[in-house]
């Protein structure tokens, strides 16, 4: 790769630093708030839960630190080799890793555990930048196309088999990377239109979504005006989606886990289990609308210290914060994403080089759907699938792949500041 740039830029860009600094700081202490208990002796200890994540951040400040001050072409370079790492990470996992939750997605090391799936998302934003940024790749070419699509779905095959359907569907993501590298808007619209069908099936039943599905397509065809074109649009449309609508039922029943049916069944209303699958978003609700606007207070948290909410500091650290710092608490993390993400994607899209923009939207594209759908699931608005809130949730793996996201992204803005062909 042929690049010159006009000199080392001593600094980070400001707002990404900052918001991620931030970030992090809120979710130690949310996580310390969680697991506080003014009883206990063990909180401090390097074996409490709060103590093993301290570790992880002492370890995430080395490696920031590290990446900091090495050229950041190494990245750039070993791009594929991070990639083929971490996919060796995720096929011994699924030889030797510890099932928990269901998923068999941990190898204990010692007295810690680590999620490779995590470090996946890391490696295939390197490697999908890397191989989107060759000179003669075009995705207009299907083989092209075809790659670049690979690059995305070995690791979310390998996930798949490892049973971490949340931690999979992150991966479905890189599409946003794809589609601002030409990728025609429908391809998107696809799996988005293959969720609301499934969905809608589940609710309405195979017959009644298939008459639906029949009478939209005639519709379409009828108003049409290059029938002849039309017909063959809706064919193919109408038998894919009765093609999915009669998978829903198989899906649902052999390949989701029984507690990922009963989580989709509670949000859809066909089942109600507030002591079972329903328990954690009940209690949740229940935290975050008992904060009020400026919540209970740093530590006072009720619903938090009785340990009412399951995965408090992992899954549901935003109900710790709804209840300790009320609406107003809420809004803040949600600005503090909404603002990284968008001055990620300034960047990207006003940096001159493209391994950078390629990059910064796989970061932004995982960081989007990060929090999207944590937020979404504490609020009882999507199904509860394991996701964590990045840099906040505990979690060290989750940490560590994310500060190295941002550390690289941060490096490459700064280095290529000026980058100029």
């Amino acid at each position: 790769m042929n690049m010159e740039y006009s000199g080392y830029q001593r600094n980070f860009d400001r707002t990404v630093f900052a918001i991620f600094i931030a970030l992090v700081l809120i979710g130690m202490a949310s996580i310390f708030s969680a697991e506080y208990n003014p009883n206990s002796e063990k909180l401090f200890s390097w074996d409490s839960a709060f103590g093993k994540q301290l570790m992880w951040l002492a370890g995430c400040i080395v490696i920031f630190a590290i990446i900091s001050i090495i050229d950041v072409r190494i990245f750039i370079n070993l791009s594929y080799v991070i990639y083929a790492a971490t996919l060796l990470l995720l096929v011994v996992t699924l030889a030797l890793g510890h099932t928990i939750s269901g998923s068999k997605s941990w190898l204990i090391l010692g007295g810690f555990s680590m999620q490779p799936a995590e470090l996946a998302k890391f490696g295939t934003a390197l490697a999908l930048a890397r191989f989107l940024d060759s000179s003669n790749v075009n995705l207009a070419n299907k083989r092209d196309l075809f790659f670049a699509t690979l690059i995305i779905l070995i690791p979310l095959g390998l996930i798949l088999l490892q049973r971490d359907f949340g931690s999979a569907l992150v991966f479905v993501s890189f599409i946003l990377v794809l589609y601002r590298e030409g990728l025609p808007g429908w391809v998107i619209f696809l799996p988005l239109a293959a969720a609301v069908l499934f969905i809608i099936t589940l609710i309405a039943g195979t017959l009644y979504t298939s008459i639906g599905l029949t009478v939209i397509a005639l519709f379409f065809y009828l108003f049409s005006f290059d029938k002849r074109k039309a017909l063959w649009l809706t064919l193919v449309a109408l038998l894919t989606g009765i093609l999915i609508t009669f998978s829903v039922n198989y899906v649902f029943n052999h390949v989701l886990l029984p507690h990922q049916q009963s989580r989709i069944n509670v949000l859809i209303g066909k089942e109600i289990d507030l002591k079972g699958s329903g328990y954690n978003v009940h209690q949740s609700l229940i935290a975050i609308g008992s904060g009020g606007v400026l919540g209970k207070g740093y530590l006072n948290g009720t619903q938090t210290k009785l340990n009412f909410i399951p995965e408090q500091s992992t899954d549901f650290i935003f109900c710790t914060i709804g209840e300790e710092f009320g609406l107003l608490g809420g809004l803040t993390i949600i600005l503090l994403f909404t603002g990284l993400i968008l001055r990620i994607l300034s960047i990207s899209e006003n940096h001159k080089l493209r391994f950078t923009r390629l990059y910064g939207y796989g970061i932004l594209s995982v960081l989007l759907i990060h929090f999207t759908i944590n937020i979404g699931m504490t609020l009882g608005i999507l199904p509860v699938i394991g996701i964590p809130l990045p840099f906040i949730s505990r979690g060290g793996t989750s940490l560590l792949s994310f500060t190295m996201m941002i550390a690289v992204f941060l490096n490459l803005e700064r280095e290529y500041r000026h980058y100029f062909k």
